[in-house]
């Protein structure tokens, strides 16, 4: 989809739907006595634009009768609007304008873009008023190349793509132009980065195996400017990456570590940022098998991995001043006579021994191997992200993801780029006691603390290899993907975790 910024009037545009956004009015509603009902409902638009406020008669009807109150993501549609060269005028609910946000504003961008997609509409545009502050247009551009992603890849239905959006155009005043081109730059670069990664999670384990993704990583660096180095079996074994390569050891299907590298031309600092992504292919649970019930959504247990592939490749178009790599470590969890098994020890590139008690604890065992590699390997700042815990989702639903950290300052950090970046995050504790839990009387650590405070647990145990390097988890189990079609994006792979990397690496400087 193209995307641009336009200065016009607004009913200059000659489109299939040009769309304001109407929000819900308490605030004018103690004024309609003096106001009438036809400029009540033009206020409540906050378009400026007088032709699309000379609709605001058939707006009135709309909000007396129920039809539309404004709320967020309801849509009304006027066909052949006068005195506008759009065939369609379309208004959206912002719900209350005092509470727009960059998250209501990249859900009402999807809401729009699906809405008007259904209706046939191939150019659409957005007219921008003084509530589009810094930030918002930004993601109403992601919003509506979010909104337009659906997971259908493989229905052989050739009707599948009759309706599709071709363009969308952000109407402004001159004034703001200038920032608006900026921020709408921004949002198409990372919203079609998020939409990489969802491309990826979507892919059936059967099409993206550990070597398929290093190959897709590969072909994106390559594109994209990165220098990309992948470490096979045999190299991963001379360096001593146990852990990693027991968790591999019951598939056919051979492990990689993949390292995708970003150097700005001019660095304005020493630091060295490290995004780490879990990348398991598939997860059966291996000897410690999952149920069948749900198991098909284990193809979602690379999401960490395909956020952190989106997010490298946003940053190499946004070219942060920070020095950015990348670490995928990716693995099948399968089960045959070679599988690790639960009291199996390994060692790990650290030098530390680990009691494998359960094999569907695995993503922390790669992700050890990964995070003490980049800590070997200049990395100043750790932030892995990683489906790794059913226990997030029973502690935060699937609304925020889960952040544990070892240094206040580092999570500061990123929780002001995750908010700018419009993602939930919630920090969980990781108080001495919980690491109680991972004792083994065999081995230096167990991978599996029982179940109690399992997602607690589950980052002491990557804490032990980030120590003392500054360093944030994201367990990103109960976020990844959407079990249910939302108005503003469809069901599946949400690529969560990629916009919060992207701000951290861009406001680097500023923190």
């Amino acid at each position: 989809m193209e995307f641009q910024l336009l200065t016009a009037p607004a009913e200059s545009w000659a489109g299939d739907a040009i769309a304001a956004v109407c929000f819900e009015h308490p605030e004018v509603d103690a004024a309609a006595g003096t106001l009438g009902a036809e400029a009540t409902a033009a206020a409540a638009t906050s378009v400026a634009d007088p032709k699309i406020a000379e609709q605001s008669g058939w707006l009135a009807e709309l909000r007396s009768s129920g039809e539309f109150t404004g709320k967020l993501y309801e849509t009304a549609i006027l066909h052949r609007p006068s005195g506008i060269a759009a065939k369609r005028l379309a208004v959206i609910g912002g719900g209350r304008r005092e509470k727009l946000s960059q998250i209501e504003a990249r859900r009402i961008g999807g809401a729009l873009a699906r809405a008007l997609r259904s209706k046939g509409a191939r150019n659409i545009a957005i007219v921008l008023a003084d509530w589009a502050q810094p930030g918002i247009v930004r993601a109403l551009a992601e919003g509506a190349i979010l909104g337009t992603w659906e997971a259908d890849k493989y229905k052989t239905d050739p009707k599948k793509n009759d309706k599709k959006l071709e363009s969308m155009t952000f109407i402004a005043s001159a004034g703001d132009a200038k920032a608006f081109e900026t921020e709408l730059r921004q949002g198409v670069i990372t919203g079609e980065a998020q939409n990489l990664t969802r491309d990826l999670v979507n892919e059936p384990p059967n099409r993206l195996t550990p070597a398929l993704l290093a190959e897709a990583t590969r072909e994106m660096a390559a594109g994209s400017g990165l220098e990309c180095e992948v470490l096979d079996r045999e190299r991963m074994s001379e360096l001593g990456m146990g852990a990693l390569l027991g968790v591999a050891q019951g598939s056919s299907n051979p492990p990689f570590l993949i390292i995708l590298k970003y150097q700005p031309s001019v660095a304005s600092t020493d630091n060295h940022l490290a995004l780490i992504g879990k990348g398991v292919t598939f997860d059966t649970g291996g000897i410690s098998i999952k149920p069948a019930d749900g198991m098909e959504k284990m193809k979602y247990d690379m999401a960490g991995a395909a956020a952190v592939v989106g997010a490298m490749r946003a940053i190499s178009q946004l070219k942060p001043p920070i020095a950015v790599t990348g670490y995928i470590p990716t693995v099948e969890n399968m089960l045959n006579g070679n599988a690790q098994r639960p009291s199996d020890i390994v060692n790990s590139l650290s030098g530390k021994t680990i009691e494998v008690v359960n094999t569907d604890a695995e993503g922390r065992l790669i992700l050890a191997d990964a995070i003490t590699y980049a800590n070997r390997n200049g990395a100043s700042h750790l932030v892995d992200a990683a489906t790794l815990t059913g226990a997030i989702g029973i502690a935060l639903g699937h609304h925020n993801m889960g952040v544990f950290t070892n240094n206040a300052e580092f999570l500061n950090r990123f929780l002001a780029a995750a908010t700018a970046a419009g993602e939930k995050a919630w920090q969980l504790p990781m108080d001495e006691e919980y690491k109680e839990q991972l004792k083994s009387i065999f081995a230096d650590l167990a991978n599996v603390g029982g179940r109690p405070a399992g997602s607690i647990t589950a980052a002491w145990f990557l804490k032990e290899f980030a120590d003392p390097k500054p360093w944030v988890h994201l367990d990103i189990a109960s976020t990844a993907w959407l079990d249910e079609v939302k108005p503003w994006a469809s069901k599946g792979p949400t690529g969560v975790a990629v916009r919060s990397f992207v701000r951290l690496a861009m406001d680097w400087q500023r923190a």
